[in-house]
């Protein structure tokens, strides 16, 4: 599943195609994704400039002068900036006609993507007002995770992989910040003190900047706006590297399950 580097990184990508760009045409060829797209949203959209392109927790918000589009990619969504003339392929749902003869498509095999109309106040839509604060934001530091976790019992993996606690830290960022952090995954997040949370989540910081840097992690299906994969695969510390030696004591990588999770960890190095 694409996590927030690959949604930062197709946001940022998407920007300068996009920013006052109008809609010319909407073309959708499937409705049927995770939840149907709304009817009318070509009526709603065409006509309309775009404003801005956001990035909430794993959700894209394309501003338009009157209303918001919410997207989620899913398990393999991606949108891909490409030109009028190039024909759709399986998979590829829905076009929006731009103004300046190129089209964002968005193309999801598994089809557990989303798309939402809304208006009003986007941030109070159902699914984002409940998320906590981004990772990358001041507010995310170890005395707000040492606050909330205060004698909780749940392993500090799964903690912070909740949304409402921190949005946008999935699996594969959880276990190379805790790695980078020296947190055992199966910590009770209670257990771990202020200090410790300090380091992590400034861990959090490190490892989802650099990904954003190398354009994503591409574990699957992840593709950036021009069909291009991200490259932080490569330095990937401890995920999927159970048996291998790890980088920084040489003792062997393991793999706990966790939470239903499979996490990746030192058990030299992790705490």
């Amino acid at each position: 599943m694409p996590e927030l580097p690959e949604v930062e990184t197709t946001r940022r990508g998407l920007l300068p195609h996009l920013k006052n760009r109008t809609a010319t045409d909407v073309r959708i060829r499937n409705r049927q994704l995770r939840w149907p797209i709304p009817r009318g949203l070509k009526q709603k959209i065409t006509g309309q400039r775009i404003i801005d392109v956001r990035r909430r927790g794993k959700y894209l918000i394309f501003d338009f002068e009157q209303g918001h589009m919410l997207a989620h990619l899913g398990m393999s969504g991606s949108f891909r900036i490409v030109d009028v003339q190039a024909p759709a392929r399986k998979h590829d749902h829905i076009d929006w006609l731009l103004d300046s003869g190129m089209i964002l498509r968005f193309h999801d095999p598994r089809r557990f993507g989303s798309i939402h109309w809304v208006t009003g106040d986007i941030l109070q839509h159902p699914l984002l007002k409940d998320l906590g604060p981004e990772p990358l934001e001041d507010e995310f530091n170890g005395g707000y995770l040492s606050n909330l976790a205060r004698n909780r019992k749940i392993a500090v993996k799964n903690f912070i992989m909740n949304s409402r606690v921190v949005t946008g830290v999935g699996n594969i960022y959880a276990s190379e910040s805790l790695f980078l952090a020296g947190i055992h995954p199966d910590r009770p997040a209670g257990q771990v003190s202020q200090s410790g949370y300090q380091r992590l989540a400034e861990a959090v910081k490190t490892v989802l900047t650099a990904s954003i840097e190398q354009g994503g992690t591409t574990l699957r299906d992840f593709v950036n706006e021009n069909g291009n994969p991200g490259y932080f695969r490569q330095q990937l510390r401890v995920y999927e590297q159970a048996g291998n030696p790890c980088r920084q004591c040489g003792r062997a990588i393991q793999m706990q399950v966790i939470g239903q999770r499979s996490s990746y960890f030192c058990p030299r190095c992790q705490k």
